[in-house]
């Protein structure tokens, strides 16, 4: 179904959402991606041209990837096919492209194919698009809020430009908010509504960046108002709760986890703390953040403290055993031990190093003092013969050469001088400075 009839008139009722009713109709409409919509950039010149290249818009929800979708139908001669990702199959885009065949072939016309939340769309799915897209029988025009580098297929992804939307701020969503109060015929203006700037600002703090949740919260206020005055209870009631910008499975998962655990590598408990909150209150899975402490622990921290493992898997059995909400605890406790520990990667670098030469180098023989003579011949073949049992010496430490032939004096272990492992660094040199 489109929007679209009559060279791009819209067809709204005053019953459509006032998100849909607000759509910008031009460009000079269109709030924020000036990065994208001035008048001096590509897109827009194409625009113009009507020479449009396949793309894929990828941005947060909220930020204009339909609108845009729908101001270049407006200015295009190309026919418009809209499609949801979430409703739409393979039966649906095969007579859009038939459609679309016959259009270009009895009347020259092209075909622009816009595929909302094509991260929807599975590998079939984006295969049976990809030989119109490539032969010019549709213009794609996909909207993502997934990054589309793992959502769209790459010989899809290689024909179309991506276009990135970056979230309004809080002055955009301001004015879309003002507009929409004042407009007459398409927003709230005949309703005469007062709105309190303290109100306007919650509303405006709480959408975070996505004008479809300001205006939707917007509604839903002006409907609930006692005497068309809107004022903070009332915004914050329609709003519920703050629009986190999350995905458990895309971009923003990725991005926040990554946040937190640079904020405890960087020794910040307080950028720490807040970023598990936010995941936190955005739904994250609380083992996935207790299993990434964990290999922190050992990762980041390692000889410097060896107790923070100790910590980190002591939080996870404890989240495990008593679940959310109460797990944040143990959560925050093993983030500010983890932040606030010594740092060391020693062991980390260590075993990369080590697997590297085990990968790389000649495998040679375990050297025979290491090797234990459990049968007559082994013995007589000199297994174990020089082998110094560290036991029977002063310190209870015998130096001897452990490695194969071929890596004899290779150091993987660097101590530093951070926490507990300055000792560890000491314990080493006394022992083996006089080898």
């Amino acid at each position: 179904m489109t929007l679209f009839e009559h060279r791009g008139e819209e067809v709204l009722s005053k019953t459509a959402p006032l998100a849909a009713r607000m759509r910008p109709r031009t460009f000079d409409e269109f709030v924020g991606q000036q990065h994208i919509v001035d008048p001096d950039r590509v897109l827009r010149k194409a625009v113009e041209a009507d020479r449009i290249p396949s793309m894929i818009l990828w941005g947060p929800p909220g930020t204009g990837k339909t609108t845009l979708a729908f101001l270049i139908a407006r200015q295009t001669r190309s026919a418009f096919s809209q499609v949801s990702a979430v409703t739409s199959g393979v039966a649906d885009l095969r007579r859009i492209v038939k459609e679309a065949k016959d259009a270009l072939g009895m009347h020259g016309r092209r075909t622009i194919l816009f595929v909302d939340e094509i991260h929807r769309f599975n590998k079939a799915q984006q295969d049976v698009i990809l030989p119109h897209v490539e032969d010019g029988t549709v213009v794609l025009i996909g909207a993502t809020t997934e990054n589309p580098s793992f959502e769209v297929i790459s010989p899809l992804l290689s024909r179309s430009r991506v276009f990135t939307l970056n979230s309004l701020t809080d002055e955009q969503v301001e004015g879309i908010v003002r507009s929409a109060l004042e407009d007459s015929d398409r927003g709230l203006g005949a309703d005469r509504l007062e709105m309190s700037d303290e109100a306007l600002e919650a509303l405006v703090r709480l959408s975070n960046g996505d004008a479809r949740t300001a205006l939707n919260a917007l509604e839903l206020a002006a409907s609930t108002a006692v005497h068309s005055v809107i004022d903070t209870a009332t915004v914050e009631d329609a709003m519920q709760r703050k629009s986190l910008m999350y995905d458990k499975a895309g971009d923003q998962h990725y991005d926040t986890i990554s946040a937190f655990i640079k904020s405890v590598r960087g020794s910040d408990p307080d950028a720490a703390i807040y970023w598990l909150g936010r995941m936190i209150e955005a739904g994250e899975d609380p083992m996935f953040v207790a299993r990434r402490l964990v290999v922190l622990a050992a990762e980041d921290i390692g000889m410097a403290d060896p107790n923070a493992l100790t910590v980190a898997v002591s939080a996870q059995q404890a989240v495990h055993f008593i679940g959310m909400p109460e797990g944040r605890i143990p959560l925050a406790e093993a983030t500010v031990y983890l932040a606030t520990a010594p740092k060391s990667n020693s062991a980390y670098a260590a075993i990369n190093k080590a697997m590297e030469d085990a990968r790389n180098s000649r495998n040679d023989p375990v050297p025979l003092h290491l090797r234990n003579a459990v049968t007559g011949l082994m013995k007589a073949q000199g297994y174990g013969e020089g082998y110094k049992y560290a036991h029977d010496y002063p310190d209870h430490f015998a130096p001897d050469e452990n490695l194969p032939e071929n890596l004899k004096g290779r150091r993987y272990y660097e101590p530093t001088d951070q926490g507990y492992e300055a000792q560890v660094s000491e314990r080493l040199r006394r022992w083996w400075r006089e080898t």
